[in-house]
């Protein structure tokens, strides 16, 4: 068996990092996307990597504490996967449905079911998904 060559990639440093105060908005923003894609709080806690049900119960009160990074990126995909949604779609209340419908592309599984696997691998290939259907990249 031969394998291939793997070549070497640099960190990207130029990258901005997350602020404190940038998380703590995202947070607020996740909760009111939460709320428009109507999802129940066992789904929410799913897609921002198993929360606490405790912590979740703080957010929607607007106590937000400390966020790791995980979560911060975890929320940033969120709002890339929202962000698409309106590009595509040009009434919002569509794009908010939409992640609840049956989709071909995913085997008869709507997009939820896709990122309710739990893995941030799951919320980044739905984004990559929605960014070629819009025509991104």
């Amino acid at each position: 068996m031969q394998f291939a060559t793997v070549q070497p990639v640099l960190a990207r440093t130029d990258l901005p990092v997350i602020t404190d105060q940038e998380a703590a908005a995202l947070a607020r923003a996740t909760v009111n996307l939460f709320r428009a894609w109507d999802l129940t709080d066992a789904e929410a806690r799913t897609l921002l990597g198993d929360m606490a049900q405790r912590t979740w119960a703080r957010w929607k009160t607007g106590d937000i504490g400390r966020i790791d990074r995980d979560l911060r990126a975890r929320m940033a995909i969120l709002m890339g996967i929202h962000k698409a949604l309106r590009y595509v779609f040009t009434d919002p209340t569509r794009g908010y449905a939409w992640i609840r419908k049956p989709n071909a592309a995913f085997a008869g599984r709507s997009a939820l079911d896709v990122m309710l696997r739990g893995e941030i691998t799951d919320l980044i290939d739905l984004r990559a998904y929605l960014d070629a259907e819009r025509g991104a990249w």
